[in-house]
């Protein structure tokens, strides 16, 4: 038997795939029962991952694809309709499919006892509660059904595509039919179908392929398709190199000529179909046509256009810790031109410079990820828990394709988890309640995400119940995290925050949803070590505002060094509002606090050398180095020594013994050699 294991990643990666797209058009079909086609579009998911699965060995996957399937293929037949039930079955199919490629990923069998399951399955299959007689059944898409017979060989044209190869070949293009046949033992047909395209799509253009590329990436064919490709290569080099492809039967070549694109029976029958995107070659410009595609995620449109491959996210991170090592010693270059004031060093340092930090901004992007890898799991999770919390929710996603680093990505999924649970627990309220408040008996919890400088916001919103202050402040008081004197002194904002404080819950009993007294304060904590913070605005019976800023990335970031008794420190530009030098006369106290008065707003001063416990000076300059840091709304000034400059650096973790450092978030590597620890100012102004 041929070893499955260098298909592994493969499988892996296309069987999410599969599952996010039953998930998204199942949620699809509960809104429009009436569908069919959203049914045909989660048959085919359903029926592509059982044929992988075989394929890989993973039976279990397969047997319960395959219940599934059954139940989609007589909701499609219409010997079964949509319910709500029958959904809760299949959405339950796609839960445990999800867990099987799951267990298969942390290296698994992907086993599951699912006997419960697969009977209901069966039950729902068997027709015992059929509400029409069944129809009789179009047989499942085969080669012969998908290909049409045309003047072209196997391949149905429209006049406009005829217009196009008769164009090409005035101008001395070759246009062919070719028929590639795969072996019947073939593993993961897209990937072969893939390398194909890649092959066909550097010699020419692809204007059309039979099966559709839908099809032939779905792996919905059986070992055979067709391409029509116009290109300047023979036909024998083009035969050659497709053959090389392992896994090739027969590759079949034929030419197209102007008699062969003449007028037939079976073509104007053709036309009658479903049109397939078509496009011109590369010499032909005069209409803006599409091209036919190439598959999923794996695009190659050939000419000028961009080439997109998969690449394993762990090379991505090889690369960018090799460039972090290359940031450092471009500092070093830095530090060492100014010493020596060579103008031809300073010259190519300079331009070096600008050449890694284009590099840099290339690295950067290829590590950017869409926010609706996380965000597109969150539709099913509102759906599931409305029905525990009997209530209606309608969940709006909005700026989906935001990019974030894959290293924010990997961490974000869970605090919106929570934030979205307790907007569905704490704020939208039940439809009786809703109704008796002149609100639709359907709350909407909106997520959104955006671009704004050098951070991404994602906000969750709902028309719910909003902050109820009375509550709050009673359990805050309670809890002792406030005082009763300075609860009556909250604003509606600072109450709303309270929640975010460790333990606090407002939930009378424990349930599945809360009340575990694991609240909020854990999504606070997990976006501050991100170097974000989160936010509240709320307006009681309207509902509430939840606003979280990330930066774009952790790895590369942007600092101010500053001088500390002869040690150097950075401080990230993102949370620098300003620095300045002030008059020591001006340093005010309150409370036992030192401030200034910046721009009208009272800020406190944090003494750097008194956190970090240095030296201090026993007399005070008639001036202070000050730099204004801010997190939310507020505000605060750090008293260092000097300034000293900005600069990119690469942020080092201090490894899990240090790891509980007060206000230390990491280190660098500076150009000569020294170490900089880096200020994490969100803990310096709490």
């Amino acid at each position: 038997m041929m070893d499955t294991n260098q298909y592994l990643d493969m499988f892996l990666d296309e069987s999410k795939e599969h599952l996010q797209s039953c998930t998204e058009h199942l949620l699809e079909l509960e809104q429009n029962p009436e569908d069919l086609a959203i049914v045909n579009e989660v048959f085919r998911s359903a029926h592509t991952l059982k044929g992988m699965s075989a394929t890989m060995g993973y039976e279990d996957i397969a047997d319960l694809t395959h219940k599934m399937e059954n139940v989609l293929d007589a909701i499609r037949n219409e010997q079964i309709g949509v319910s709500t039930e029958i959904l809760d079955v299949v959405f339950e199919s796609v839960d445990h499919l999800e867990e099987m490629v799951m267990d298969i990923e942390e290296g698994g069998t992907g086993q599951k006892d699912v006997t419960t399951l697969v009977d209901t399955l069966n039950r729902l299959a068997s027709g015992e509660e059929l509400v029409a007689e069944p129809k009789t059944s179009a047989a499942r898409p085969t080669q012969a059904a998908i290909t049409p017979t045309a003047s072209a060989g196997s391949v149905a044209l429209d006049d406009f595509e005829k217009t196009v190869i008769e164009q090409s070949l005035e101008q001395n293009f070759n246009a062919y039919e070719i028929t590639i046949e795969l072996r019947d033992d073939c593993i993961l047909k897209a990937a072969r179908v893939f390398m194909l395209f890649e092959i066909f799509e550097q010699a020419g253009e692809v204007i059309k392929s039979s099966p559709h590329v839908e099809q032939l990436e779905s792996e919905d064919f059986d070992t055979t398709f067709h391409v029509i490709l116009l290109t300047e290569e023979a036909a024998d080099a083009l035969q050659g190199k497709a053959m090389k492809v392992s896994e090739v039967e027969q590759v079949t070549i034929t030419a197209i000529t102007r008699e062969t694109l003449g007028a037939s029976e079976e073509e104007e029958a053709a036309e009658k179909a479903p049109k397939q995107e078509t496009v011109t070659p590369k010499a032909q410009k005069q209409a803006p046509v599409k091209k036919e595609d190439t598959p999923k995620k794996r695009r190659s449109t050939g000419g000028n256009s961009n080439k997109t491959i998969r690449v394993n996210i762990e090379r991505l991170d090889v690369l960018m810790n090799l460039f972090e090592e290359l940031v450092i010693d471009r500092g070093r270059l830095q530090s060492i031109a100014s010493e020596l004031h060579n103008q031809e060093l300073n010259e190519t340092v300079e331009r070096m410079t600008r050449v890694s930090g284009d590099l840099q901004n290339i690295i950067l992007n290829m590590r950017m990820i869409p926010v609706e890898t996380v965000f597109n799991r969150f539709p099913k999770m509102v759906r599931q828990l409305a029905r525990d919390l009997d209530k209606k929710v309608n969940l709006e996603i909005i700026g989906a394709e935001t990019e974030l680093d894959r290293t924010v990505i990997d961490e974000i999924g869970d605090p919106l988890v929570h934030l979205i649970r307790n907007a569905l627990d704490h704020g939208i309220e039940t439809p009786a309640e809703r109704v008796a408040k002149g609100k639709s008996e359907t709350g909407t919890i909106t997520l959104r995400a955006y671009h704004s400088g050098n951070h991404v916001f994602i906000e969750l919103e709902d028309d719910g119940a909003g902050v109820n202050r009375e509550r709050v402040l009673g359990k805050a008081i309670e809890r002792g995290i406030v005082t009763e004197e300075v609860a009556a002194t909250l604003t509606d904002k600072q109450v709303a925050e309270l929640i975010l404080a460790s333990g606090f819950s407002t939930a009378e009993a424990v349930t599945d949803v809360s009340g575990r007294g694991v609240g909020l304060d854990v999504v606070k904590s997990t976006i501050e070590s991100l170097g974000g913070y989160i936010s509240i605005d709320s307006k009681e019976g309207q509902g509430s505002l939840f606003q979280v800023q990330l930066p774009l990335t952790l790895s590369i970031i942007s600092v101010m060094l500053v001088e500390l008794d002869k040690e150097i420190y950075a401080i990230p530009l993102s949370s620098i509002i300003e620095t300045a030098i002030i008059q020591s006369s001006d340093i005010l106290n309150a409370h036992n606090q030192k401030v200034i008065d910046f721009r009208g707003n009272i800020v406190p001063l944090v003494d750097l050398k008194e956190i970090f416990e240095m030296e201090q000076n026993e007399e005070q300059g008639e001036f202070q180095s000050v730099v204004i840091v801010r997190k939310g709304e507020k505000l605060a000034g750090l008293v260092v020594d000097s300034f000293i400059g900005q600069q990119e650096i690469v942020l080092k973790s201090l490894g899990n013994y240090l790891q509980s450092v007060f206000a230390i978030s990491g280190a660098t590597i500076l150009g000569n050699g020294q170490v900089a620890l880096i200020v994490e100012c969100n803990s310096l102004i709490k």
